[in-house]
């Protein structure tokens, strides 16, 4: 083997027991499998055996690829798989019919199926911190999603089957290049319910996604200071940390 040729992260080998010792049951019964923040490089095959669990979560690790046995886990109500390095999900994510909660926040998506919109029982989604230059229209299907993280991405337009979603309460769609920001003000007067949609906390994004937020806020920042202010200005007032969109306190989150 060449000698300057770089090795991959080897990673963290998650054993059936390992898994096992991972599962917590909560007070209502829902059973919760967390291997996050564990050094995980592949999806560990072994947790195919505990596919009956209600939530899975797999944040924080080095993922670069979900399988498409993810389709074994029907009972999932809740898939948290934020801040990994995932640059597709499988279409076979469309068959989890029970699924209330996704969060694929912070990696690096460009596309998204189109089987998402298979998932009719989704009230939050999160794709922050991706790279999408577009979403799909048929996200308009999902006529239960209550909340929707679009922040940091490369957008620069909503779809209005996105928009006009009827049940649509929380929205964020920070630092996407739309034309202007007049523009944005627009997507955030469409909804008339926008509110702040707090789902990664700045602690838990690595270096280079640090990097990359702050130079888009610099970025912002300098357009901001270069362009009057519109007349209307748009209104977070809870909003301390824009980018945050999963705390740490995953209790905040869970389908109860």
């Amino acid at each position: 083997m060449d000698k300057g040729k770089k090795k991959g992260p080897k990673g963290k080998k998650i054993t059936l027991k390992t898994a096992k010792n991972s599962i917590r049951v909560s007070f209502d019964g829902l059973t919760h499998l967390d291997l996050s923040k564990m050094g995980i490089t592949t999806f560990p095959n072994c947790i195919l055996k505990l596919a009956d669990v209600d939530e899975l979560d797999l944040s924080r690790n080095m993922l670069k690829k979900i399988p498409s046995s993810i389709k074994n886990f029907q009972k999932l109500r809740w898939l948290d798989l934020h801040s990994n390095q995932l640059e597709e999900l499988p279409k076979e994510i469309g068959t989890l019919q029970n699924l209330f909660y996704l969060n694929v926040c912070n990696n690096k998506l460009t596309t998204l199926p189109e089987e998402l919109k298979l998932l009719k029982n989704l009230h939050i989604l999160n794709l922050g911190l991706n790279h999408l230059e577009s979403i799909p229209t048929t996200l308009g299907d999902l006529k239960e999603l209550t909340e929707i993280g679009l922040f940091d991405n490369a957008l620069t337009t909503i779809p209005n089957s996105v928009k006009t979603l009827p049940k649509l309460k929380k929205m964020n769609v920070e630092r996407n290049p739309f034309s202007d920001s007049a523009n944005q003000e627009e997507y955030v007067d469409s909804i008339k319910r926008i509110e702040t949609l707090y789902l990664v906390e700045e602690k838990d994004l690595c270096h280079s996604c640090l990097k990359t937020r702050q130079g888009k806020k610099d970025k912002l920042n300098k357009l901001t200071n270069m362009t009057p202010s519109p007349s209307k200005k748009l209104s977070f007032p809870s909003l301390h940390t824009p980018n945050s969109s999963v705390k740490d306190n995953q209790e905040d989150w869970r389908v109860r």
